[in-house]
């Protein structure tokens, strides 16, 4: 009894001290000798490879920005552009309200007349805030473009200016686009922006004319 009674005590206090230790590492002290190296692991705060960071440091949001910028517009390049293109929409205007066949096609050209015209002289203003010089008379590249359709009449001619037309709207509205989303000059900006709705109205009817152009062509050829 008395051994058995000394063993037990013994094991009491030493021998099982020792497993217990143990059983109470992971929550106890052995986090102590661990905690050094914990910290490296974490993402954001390790030292050894910044570069393996969270999107907090090197992710998405240092590539944010940059990728959903709009492209910066040349201001005067555009304004000198739109100035020339607005000439040479009103005098096409007034060539194919003269000479286009279809009714249809002759109260679109009118309305290019007066809407450009109005666009025009609006634009004027701003390039003289804005000190940008722009021509009051076509270069060869656009007056050519306005001879080339001159010399047609009739259905060509309607079908010709139609087509002219619907290419000439879609890259003006893209161009317009680009300069309200990108352009730096406040007062061109806001003109392009204002401009745009317009831009957008003359290409879908143009889109609608022409379809209904091909129409009517399909329905002249079938008799």
């Amino acid at each position: 009894m008395k051994r058995s009674l000394i063993l037990g005590l013994f094991c009491a206090g030493s021998l099982c001290v020792t497993p217990l230790a143990f059983a109470q590492g992971p929550g106890g002290g052995a986090p102590q000798s661990q905690s050094p190296t914990t910290p490296s692991t974490v993402p954001g705060q390790g030292s050894a490879n910044p570069g393996t960071a969270g999107p907090g440091a090197n992710g998405p949001m240092d590539q944010g920005p940059s990728a959903g910028a709009p492209t910066k517009m040349d201001d005067k390049k555009f304004v000198k552009e739109a100035a020339l293109g607005g000439l040479a929409e009103v005098q096409l205007g007034k060539v194919a309200a003269e000479k286009a066949s279809s009714p249809e096609v002759k109260q679109f050209a009118q309305k290019m007349v007066d809407d450009h015209t109005k666009a025009n002289e609006q634009l004027k203003q701003i390039a003289s805030k804005s000190n940008i010089p722009i021509a009051d008379t076509l270069d060869s590249k656009h007056q050519s473009r306005i001879d080339k359709l001159s010399k047609l009449s009739g259905p060509d001619f309607d079908k010709a200016y139609v087509k002219d037309q619907v290419k000439d709207h879609e890259k003006d509205v893209k161009e317009f686009q680009a300069e309200a989303q990108g352009g730096t000059d406040p007062n061109v900006k806001a003109f392009a922006a204002s401009t745009l709705p317009v831009l957008q109205e003359h290409l879908d009817m143009i889109k609608n004319l022409n379809k209904s152009t091909k129409s009517s062509a399909k329905t002249s050829g079938g008799q």
